[in-house]
């Protein structure tokens, strides 16, 4: 069986798609606008296309030939509904689920993963919106907040993630958003040498410095990794997906 086939919108460094990818499932395609993000993502997915602008991405994904979308993921932009960005919702400028929601409606992927802040909920006006967007699409919705200590992390940090599929009358078995793990501190164990703590450290113990790297640029880089999704909670979701598409 070939494996899903995932095109990644506001990517970031590549968390989503990490998970997903650890699931068995197959990037073809990214988009994120921040330079420095895309050197990244260009380190680890050195072969994936990708492009700069979620307003442009259809003309740029229909350019020329490309394999067929059955997963579009993404975590649109989260500070219209964060503490930090204000909590302007759907008039904050940076509300980027329309954006999404026009590539959704042009490529027409078998499943739809969107990950955003659980705080999210709380704005009713733009929820509904993201559920009704998806209906209108002839999608099934539902949603989950996950947080990352459940998959051993050692930090909370709660997302909500939105799960869309086929509503058609194929006769397969409904799809559901995996429960997440008991919540707790992280499970102990060892893995290639380091405890679990360890492999979760977000650098080295050298100080302040990373791998060499002098403080002030490794500061620079902090917002993106503060919006890193943990790749432990979409590999959890992608190999539940993945075990529904081979029932069907």
């Amino acid at each position: 069986m070939n494996p899903l086939t995932v095109l990644s919108l506001f990517a970031g460094i590549g968390g989503l798609e990490l998970g997903l990818e650890r699931a068995g499932m197959r990037v073809v395609g990214q988009v994120e606008l921040d330079p420095w993000c895309r050197q990244v993502l260009a380190h680890h997915w050195p072969e994936v296309p990708r492009h700069d602008d979620v307003r442009t991405a259809v003309d740029w994904w229909h350019s020329q030939p490309r394999p067929d979308v059955e997963l579009v993921a993404g975590g649109f932009p989260c500070q219209p509904f964060s503490t930090y960005g204000r909590r302007r919702g759907i008039a904050d400028e940076r509300w980027g689920w329309p954006w999404m929601r026009d590539v959704i409606d042009a490529i027409r992927p078998r499943y739809v993963l969107a990950e955003n802040v659980a705080a999210l909920l709380r704005d009713t006006d733009a929820f509904r919106i993201i559920l009704d967007d998806l209906s209108h699409l002839g999608y099934l919705v539902e949603w989950s907040v996950v947080p990352a200590c459940s998959l051993g992390a050692p930090h909370t940090r709660q997302r909500l993630f939105v799960l869309a599929h086929p509503a058609g009358n194929d006769g397969q078995r409904p799809l559901h958003l995996p429960a997440p793990l008991p919540p707790g501190r992280p499970r102990s164990g060892a893995a290639g040498g380091q405890t679990r703590a360890e492999r979760w450290l977000p650098e080295p113990d050298v100080g302040r410095v990373a791998h060499g790297l002098p403080k002030r640029l490794v500061a620079s880089h902090l917002r993106a990794l503060g919006n890193a999704v943990v790749p432990a909670v979409t590999e959890h979701i992608g190999r539940a997906l993945l075990a529904h598409t081979t029932t069907r």
